[in-house]
This record gives C-alpha cells, structure tokens and sequence, in this order.
C-alpha cells in the first residue's frame, strides 16, 4: 500500500511538473490568433440573425474571410449569436478540452491495458503532450471545430460500426453535413464495404441538408451555388500553412499551379489509402481505417491549414500503441517508439514557418512540406494490426486487436467465415 501511495504520487508530481513544462512552452511557441475563425462564425452569425444580413455575404472586417460551411452548420452554430463573445469563447474552448480527452481516453485506455500503465495517468500524460502539440494549439487558439468533427467520425468509427450499431454511420453524416471534408469517410465506408453504415451516412447528411435548407432557403442556395465555389474565401494556396499535396504543387509555382499534376497525386494518394484502409477494415482494425482516412483527407484537400492536423492524432498515438503491442526489446518496438516521438516532434515545433516568406530551392521545398511528408509516411507505413484477438487477452479487455502479424493480415479462415470485415471486440 505504501508502495502504491508512492507511486501516486511520484506520478501527481511528475503530472504536475509536465503541465508546468508546456505552459512554459506554450507561453513561448504558441501564437495567439484571439480565436480569429471563432471571430468569423460569431460576427456572420450575429450579423445574420439580429443585423438581417445573409450570413454568406459577411466578410470579417478588414479581411476577405467569411463564413465558409454548410447552412447546417450556421443552424447547429445558431445559438453562439445569443451568447456573449467571452461565453462563446469559454463553450468552445471547453467542448474541444472534453471530445479530445474522451477521444484519447479511447485511444490510450487500451495501450495502457496492454503496458500495464496507471489509466488516469497516461491519459493526464497524453492531454498535456497534446496541448503541446501544433494543430491542437492552432485549433484552441483559432476557436476551430476540428476536434468536433473528429470526436463525431471516431464515435461511429470505433464505437458503433465494432458493435454493429444500426445507427452507425449518422454521426459521420452530421459531420459531413457540418463541414464536408468529414464526406471522405463515407468513401472510407463504401470502399470497405459497409454499406448500411454508408447509407446511413449519406441519409443523414442529405436530411440534415435539407432540414437547413427548409429553414434557410435563402441561405442555402446562396451557399450550393455561390459560397461553395468561391475559393477566395479559404486563403492562398501557396501560403506554407496549406500542409496539403495541393499545397506542395502550389509552391512549386504559385502563380500557376498545375491543377493536372495535383490531381495526380491526389488519385495516386487514394489509391493507396483505398487499399491499406480495404486491409485495415478485413483485419478489424477500426481505429487505423480511422487513422488513415484521417491522414488521407488532409492530404487531397485543396487547402489543409495546420490545425487541420489534429486529424493525424489517431495515427500517432497508433503507433505507440503498435510499439508496446510488440516484444520489450524488439527493433519493432524501438523503430516504432523513435517515429512516434520524430512525428510528434516535428508537428509541435512550428518548423515549416522557416520557409513562410521564402519556400523555394531542394530546403524549401522539403522544409515547407514537412507535414506533408508526414501525413503521407502515416498514411504509407502506419501498421494494420490482426483481430479478433481470443478470449481473455490484453487486446479484448481493451478493445483493440493484437499486433499478431506484422502485415496485420487476417488468416484466408477468418476472411471466409466474415465474408468482410472482422469485428473489433
């Protein structure tokens, strides 16, 4: 008993020194962007709703951005417009601190299972690590909905599609409905043939659509066929924070940027994500069809902004949960460790702002990419681990699949008796 009561509070301290480190951290590396995408939704609603003007006509003072969703968005956004700027400010804050631990503890719960950790502290561990990290910091401070999102895909994902849920699928559809990048996880859902997930998917987004646009007609045409195409509203394409391949083919020649080049890569880049995630999803492995799809959507976007990145999140916490599923001394396990920590290192370190003025010669053109080249490593390398695990193991009292294999495949028995996808028990 004694010894355990040490052990807490060795772990309270080392807690508490770790959040004094990134505060101290944050304090220096993170920019302070005064919530400006919160600024933009709070302003177009407010000037909706008690100035009469149409929320897609709002442009922030002195800038060219406005409101850039879906009207489903602007309903779901619609109470914002009755609160106060500092209670708007605290609900959004709030809402990302609590879907991200929810999310990790999801995550994490299962390798501290596995590695026999102190639950609560490798999520406390995890929650400070994260603030640390860029996208997450770029989120909070630009009041962005991402995690949102994520926390909505993850709750289909790796909650109700394991369990065989007949719901599964409406959260993907919300999400899509609220921003339509999330849409990519419907293909994600075709292309591993769940196709009542998928419908529902697609069901729930279309009624959700229509709901808004029963309620905001004007708006909504505005929107399908005025907002949507007018890129001018998102930023440059060459600016360094675009970390996505239509980023990368921009600063190669900013002031013409070869659409055909992007579209080949973006196809190339699908058709590898198409078959890991096809692998994932007949291994049972949810979480790294999750990971992938995350790491894929940042990469064919047009514009994939840093903060962005918090859906690359999935894949490197899957890395470490892969390296501690593998033997104590393995070279898998250090190999894993070492792009883990390289990974998260990088994406916390603010690196490609050395190029923001100037991007060009070979040192441009990989520094101002660096996330880029991540994403795509993730999205390459990230292991599939095997399922179903068997009864009583490590991997079934936390949810997820031993890495039994290193090419996560499931054996030609299990494939047939499924005809599909294995369960994540």
């Amino acid at each position: 008993m004694v010894q355990g009561a040490s052990r807490t509070v060795a772990q309270v301290v080392g807690v508490l020194l770790l959040a004094v480190a990134v505060a101290a951290f944050l304090s220096v590396a993170a920019v302070r962007h005064g919530f400006f995408d919160l600024q933009v939704y709070y302003g177009a609603l407010s000037w909706w709703v008690h100035d009469g003007g149409e929320i897609y006509d709002y442009l922030r003072p002195l800038t060219q951005y406005g409101f850039t969703y879906p009207p489903f968005a602007a309903l779901v956004m619609l109470p914002m417009a009755y609160l106060p700027w500092l209670a708007a400010i605290v609900v959004s804050v709030t809402a990302t601190v609590v879907v991200t631990a929810v999310l990790f503890w999801w995550l994490i719960d299962p390798i501290s299972v596995r590695a026999g950790w102190t639950r609560w502290f490798a999520l406390a561990v995890a929650l400070c690590l994260v603030a640390a990290y860029e996208p997450m910091r770029e989120t909070v401070n630009f009041g962005q909905v991402n995690m949102l999102l994520l926390f909505l895909v993850a709750v289909d994902l790796l909650r109700l599609l394991p369990a065989g849920n007949r719901w599964a699928g409406v959260a993907i559809g919300l999400a899509t409905a609220i921003k339509l990048t999330p849409g990519i996880f419907i293909v994600y859902l075709l292309v591993t043939r769940r196709w009542r997930a998928a419908v529902t998917s697609m069901a729930t987004a279309a009624a959700a659509s229509v709901v808004a646009g029963a309620l905001f007609p004007d708006a909504s045409r505005e929107f399908w066929t005025e907002a949507l195409w007018n890129t001018g509203r998102v930023g440059e394409l060459a600016f360094v924070s675009n970390q996505s391949l239509r980023g990368v083919v921009a600063r190669l020649d900013p002031e013409h940027p070869s659409t055909l080049a992007w579209l080949a890569l973006a196809l190339g880049t699908l058709a590898l994500w198409a078959w890991r995630s096809r692998r994932a999803a007949a291994a049972g492995d949810e979480a790294t069809g999750l990971a992938l799809t995350g790491a894929v959507m940042c990469l064919i976007s047009p514009v994939t902004w840093v903060h962005h990145l918090v859906w690359l999140l999935p894949a490197l916490i899957l890395l470490v949960d892969n390296a501690m599923a593998a033997p104590a001394r393995a070279r898998r396990r250090r190999l894993l460790l070492v792009a883990a920590l390289a990974g998260y290192g990088l994406l916390t370190s603010r690196i490609v702002w050395a190029w923001e003025q100037d991007f060009t010669g070979l040192d441009g053109f990989l520094g101002s990419n660096t996330y880029v080249w991540i994403s795509l490593a993730l999205l390459a390398f990230l292991p599939v681990r095997r399922g179903p695990v068997s009864p009583g193991s490590a991997g079934e009292a936390s949810g997820v699949p031993q890495l039994d294999e290193p090419d996560g495949r499931a054996s030609a028995a299990e494939r047939h008796r499924i005809g599909g996808p294995l369960p994540v028990r």
